[in-house]
C-alpha cells in the first residue's frame, strides 16, 4: 500500500499534483493510502499529461473540504475512472458520483452558514474587525477568500477551531485559531492578549498573493456553487459605473423596502447570460445574484450539465427584492410588468455591453423582459429562438420552481429536464 501524505487538510494543491503523477504512472486508487502530515512515500516519476471534465474538477474542489477523511481517496478513484474513459456525469445513480456529490452540498450548505451566521466584533480601536465560527468543514479559506474580494478595504480576522485567517487591504494570511469561544467578550479579551501575535505569527506563514492576484494564485479551492461561486469581477467600466448608479435607482417603488440593488455579475465578455426574475431573500442581503436556494440549486444543475458558472454573467430581470412581510419572513412576491419595464433599462444596458450570442432566460419575468410578451413557459421552453437584435434566447423554467414542487418524485422529474435544458444550453454554447 502506498502512502500518500498530504500538507494539510486543504491541501488541494498537492492533491491535484499527486493525483496527477499516480494517474499516469497507473497507480489504482486501491493501491493508495491518503492521510494528512506524516511520512509519505515518493511520487513516482510521470510525464505527459490528461483531461478531466470541468464539472469534475469543479465538484471536487468543493468535495474536498468536506470533513470526511476517505474523501481524498474517493476522489482520486473518480478521476481515475474519468482518465480510464468512464462517463461518469452521465450516471446519476453511481454511488462514488452521489457521495461526492452530498460532500459539495454539505460544503455549500456549511459555507453559507458561516457568512451568514458570523458576526464581526471592533477590534484595535475599530482597526480590525474580528469572526469567530466553529465550522462543520474545512471552509474558512474559501470563504475568507471570498470575503476578501467582497471587502477588499476592510482588515479582518476569521478565527476557527482549524485555524484563522487575517485580511490587511493587501494580502490573506493563515494562522493558528482558537478551540472555544464562549460569547463576544471572550473572543474579544482573547484577542486582546493574543491578537498581536497572532498576526506577528500569520505574516511569517501561508500566505495567498495580493488582491488582484487572488483569483489566479495557486490556494486553496474557491466554492463553485458556495451560493456563492466566486466569479470574475466585472471589469468593464460602463458596467462598473452602471452597478455603482443602479445602487440609488428609484424608478420603481420596489427600492423602498428592499436592502440593495442587485446588479449583475459575472464575465464581461462572456457569450451566455443567465437571467432570472428578481433576488431572493438571501440574494438582497448578500447583494449577490443567486446565491440563495434557488441559485444553488442552479449551480448544481450547472455543474451535472457541464457548464462552468464562472464563463458565463448572471443576472436578473428586477433588481430589487419584491415581498410581503409575514412575521420574521419576507415572503417572494411576482413582479408585476410595469416594475419589469422599469428596471428594462439595466437588463439592456447588461446585454449591450457584454453582448452574448445566447439569453437564457429563467421564468416568465425574464421571458417578458427579454422577448416583450407574456411567455408560456412549457410552449417555447428548450430550444433557440432568434431575437430581431441577433441574440438567441433560450427559454427554460426558474430554478426556484423546482423547491416549489411539492414531491420527491416531482422534484427529481423536474430537475432533470431542468438539467437537459441546460446539456442544451451548453450544446449551443459549443456549436457557436
Amino acid at each position: 500500500m502506498r502512502q500518500i501524505a498530504l500538507s494539510s487538510e486543504t491541501d488541494w494543491d498537492g492533491w491535484r499534483q499527486a493525483a496527477r503523477r499516480l494517474v499516469l504512472a497507473g497507480i489504482e486508487p486501491a493501491e493508495l493510502s491518503w492521510s494528512v502530515g506524516g511520512a509519505s512515500d515518493p511520487l513516482p516519476d510521470a510525464s505527459g499529461s490528461f483531461n478531466v471534465s470541468r464539472a469534475l474538477v469543479s465538484l471536487a474542489s468543493v468535495a474536498f473540504q468536506a470533513r470526511e477523511p476517505e474523501r481524498f481517496g474517493l476522489l482520486y478513484s473518480l478521476v481515475w475512472r474519468s482518465h480510464a474513459g468512464d462517463k461518469l456525469l452521465e450516471d446519476a445513480d453511481d454511488p462514488d458520483l452521489l457521495l461526492a456529490r452530498r460532500m459539495a452540498l454539505s460544503v455549500r450548505a456549511d459555507a453559507h452558514r458561516m457568512r451568514t451566521n458570523m458576526r464581526f466584533l471592533p477590534v484595535e480601536d475599530g482597526a480590525r474587525f474580528l469572526g469567530w465560527y466553529a465550522p462543520a468543514h474545512f471552509v474558512l479559506e474559501a470563504n475568507a477568500q471570498l470575503i476578501a474580494r467582497r471587502f477588499p478595504d476592510l482588515a479582518f480576522s476569521i478565527v476557527t477551531p482549524d485555524g484563522a485567517a487575517h485580511w490587511n487591504d493587501t494580502a490573506l494570511r493563515f494562522g493558528s485559531g482558537l478551540r472555544h469561544a464562549e460569547d463576544d467578550e471572550a473572543l474579544a479579551a482573547w484577542w486582546d492578549r493574543h491578537g498581536a501575535a497572532l498576526l506577528e505569527q500569520a505574516a511569517e506563514g501561508t500566505s495567498v498573493p495580493e488582491a488582484e492576484d487572488l483569483d489566479e494564485a495557486p490556494r486553496p479551492p474557491d466554492l463553485p456553487a458556495l451560493g456563492p461561486v466566486v466569479l470574475r469581477a466585472v471589469s468593464d467600466p460602463a458596467l462598473l459605473r452602471a452597478g455603482k448608479d443602479a445602487a440609488s435607482c428609484q424608478r420603481c417603488p420596489l427600492f423602498a423596502p428592499a436592502t440593495q440593488m442587485v446588479f449583475g455579475e459575472g464575465s464581461a465578455d462572456s457569450a451566455v447570460m443567465f437571467v432570472g426574475e428578481q433576488p431572493g431573500d438571501q440574494e438582497d442581503v448578500i447583494g449577490r445574484p443567486f446565491v440563495g436556494p434557488a441559485g444553488q440549486m442552479m449551480d448544481r444543475a450547472m455543474e451535472e450539465a457541464g457548464i462552468d458558472r464562472r464563463t458565463v454573467y448572471v443576472t436578473n430581470s428586477v433588481k430589487h427584492f419584491k415581498f410581503v412581510q409575514r412575521g420574521k419572513r419576507r415572503i417572494h412576491q411576482t413582479p408585476e410588468v410595469p416594475e419589469i419595464q422599469a428596471c428594462g433599462g439595466w437588463l439592456d444596458l447588461e446585454r449591450d455591453r457584454v453582448r452574448p450570442r445566447l439569453l437564457v432566460l429563467m421564468g416568465g419575468s425574464a421571458a417578458r423582459a427579454v422577448m416583450g410578451r407574456a411567455v408560456t413557459i412549457s410552449r417555447e421552453r428548450g430550444r433557440p429562438i432568434q431575437l430581431p437584435d441577433g441574440q438567441t434566447a433560450f427559454v427554460t423554467v426558474h430554478p426556484s420552481y423546482l423547491l416549489r414542487l411539492p414531491d420527491a418524485a416531482s422534484r427529481a422529474r423536474e430537475y432533470a429536464a431542468f438539467v437537459r435544458d441546460l446539456q442544451a444550453v451548453r450544446a449551443i454554447m459549443q456549436a457557436g
